[in-house]
């Protein structure tokens, strides 16, 4: 299941899924930006202002042919249809009461804005923190076993960042929720084109590139990664079987993403043709 965007932030969009497993066919690869995983029909992901999680939630959103179905919560109708695919819209405001009755076994999150986008530090707390917990307890009230968010590198309760120290925040919170597994993706720069472009962030994404390879050893970690990656490591996540808490930056990230490759069913073949 996926949350959508928190009403108190005015700009971005985000959409939520349930899924369930064993099925014989799989959904379209942008199902959603975030989602709940399940089994046996049990399934919750945050809402993505920001571009490059956005991105990142649409990869995480891909159905695989294992999963059964996907329940897509958004604030906005997703404009995609499939038999195993159901949107329910709802209010964040409202999220927890709205998603009474939802059942999963899985919790995906890549909910996030900005502080320009959100307009204010208050704002930005009550979408990245607040509106991620709610998501959390409904995915807790839903029985979901996992639950994989994104969060940042550097993050830190006690960090004097505003925005890492928020991060720090909500990780501790969330191992506060009663998990049986929580997996924290903590990746720098996300690295995908989005409709809404800063000249600053147009430098960072044509440098960085150029400037990985430079950070080594303890820098590794802020190394910019694709939104792609990060969404198929969502995925690797789930099929990793790991419980307990789990943190990955830059070089976890990858091998979660390679697991999610590695363990994708394979596609049937079409007939060959006769004459």
């Amino acid at each position: 299941m996926v949350a959508p965007r928190c009403g108190t932030a005015r700009r971005g969009r985000g959409a939520g899924a349930l899924w369930w497993r064993n099925s014989a066919r799989a959904l379209p690869r942008d199902a959603g930006a975030s989602k709940l995983s399940e089994n046996n029909i049990r399934g919750c992901h945050g809402g993505c202002t920001d571009g490059g999680r956005r991105r990142a939630g649409r990869a995480a959103g891909r159905s695989e042919p294992d999963i059964r179905r996907v329940l897509a919560v958004s604030r906005r109708p997703l404009g995609r249809e499939h038999p195993r695919l159901a949107n329910r819209i709802v209010q964040f405001e409202h999220l927890e009461a709205q998603l009474k009755g939802a059942s999963c076994d899985v919790a995906l999150c890549c909910l996030g804005t900005n502080l320009r986008q959100a307009g204010s530090q208050e704002r930005f707390r009550a979408v990245d923190l607040e509106c991620v917990l709610a998501f959390a307890r409904a995915a807790r009230e839903a029985n979901a076993e996992r639950f994989v968010v994104i969060s940042s590198v550097g993050a830190d309760p006690g960090a004097r960042n505003f925005y890492l120290r928020t991060k720090g925040e909500m990780e501790q919170r969330l191992m506060q929720a009663g998990f049986a597994s929580l997996d924290i993706l903590q990746p720098a720069l996300l690295l995908g084109w989005r409709g809404e472009t800063r000249p600053l962030e147009l430098a960072a994404r044509a440098l960085m590139p150029l400037v990985n390879p430079l950070l080594r050893g303890r820098y590794i970690p802020y190394r910019a990664i694709p939104a792609r990656a990060v969404g198929e490591a969502m995925l690797g996540a789930i099929r990793s079987g790991r419980r307990g808490v789990q943190r990955y930056t830059y070089e976890g990230i990858g091998t979660l993403a390679r697991l999610a490759a590695s363990r994708a069913p394979a596609q049937p073949k079409a007939p060959a043709r006769t004459t």
